[in-house]
């Protein structure tokens, strides 16, 4: 995260975040369905909301789901602008198979993407948030993307460059079709989960509905983290500093299609999982 030659460095996407209707359900279809691991779950009476942690391994390592149940809330609205979060697979026919075996539903059959591979299939989820089961090989983050809409494709890289300190890791154009993509990410897509940023030509504005949340990223300094992030032209909505009553350090923003990002100290975050 550069400001002024200064950087925080080991920033990583570390958590996607949204709203659900049944947790058990939820946790139940990422369970059995995609064959994630329940890592942790609580409830906090007081603000009247349950939560739980779904991923293919511990939170400290790899990328993981935060699922939240408001109390007496049973549906949101996804809106238009979110698109899939993504899962690598190494069959993923075989997994089409179990979604349909433990009772999921599938929207989309497998087959390969335009231009060969890889193949993909898409799956929805109980609360309507489709999942894009991608075929590859064996790889440490299983968990791999999340795929957002944005107006305007180089205005949202030139942001996530300059103000995440992310990289430009692909673009593709399919003028067929009628949009472009462009992946963003901290490292080589494989090994860490990316941001798949997607442009449908002339649409320049998504209803966002009041489901999906936000990403987290880990990062070693807040502070400057929320200066780059005002220096580059985001949105800072939160000045950074210690949550109440369990000291995290956290600060959060909107990018310039208002999608939310919260950084997360990396050191707080730890001491949280203890």
């Amino acid at each position: 995260m550069c400001l002024s030659g200064q950087r925080a460095t080991k920033e990583g996407c570390s958590m996607l975040f949204y709203r659900v209707g049944d947790l058990d359900k939820t946790i139940k279809f990422y369970t059995e369905c995609l064959v994630m691991k329940l890592l942790r779950q609580r409830d906090i009476p007081d603000d009247k909301y349950s939560n739980a942690f779904v991923g293919y391994g511990p939170e400290e390592s790899h990328f993981a789901m935060e699922l939240t149940y408001n109390y007496g809330v049973d549906r949101y609205d996804i809106g238009t602008g979110f698109g899939h979060f993504g899962i690598a697979v190494e069959d993923v026919a075989k997994m089409v198979d179990l979604v349909k075996c433990k009772g999921g539903r599938v929207i989309q059959e497998p087959g390969l993407v335009e231009g060969g591979n890889p193949v993909i299939a898409l799956v929805e989820d109980p609360d309507g948030y489709n999942c894009k089961l991608i075929q590859k090989g064996p790889t440490p983050e299983p968990l791999c993307q999340v795929m957002l809409r944005v107006g305007d494709l180089d205005r949202s890289i030139n942001f996530y460059r300059k103000a995440f300190g992310m990289e430009l890791l692909q673009k593709s154009d399919n003028p067929e079709h009628r949009y472009t993509t462009a992946v963003m990410g901290y490292g080589p897509e494989g090994k860490n989960a990316v941001l798949e940023l997607t442009y449908n030509y002339g649409v320049r504005e998504y209803n966002k509905g009041n489901g999906y949340g936000q990403i987290a990223i880990g990062t070693d300094n807040v502070y400057k983290t929320a200066e780059a992030i005002k220096f580059y032209g985001g949105e800072v909505i939160l000045e950074p500093g210690p949550l109440p009553g369990i000291n995290t350090k956290i600060t959060v923003c909107l990018d310039p299609d208002g999608w939310k990002t919260v950084f997360v100290d990396n050191i707080d975050f730890l001491k949280e999982l203890e």
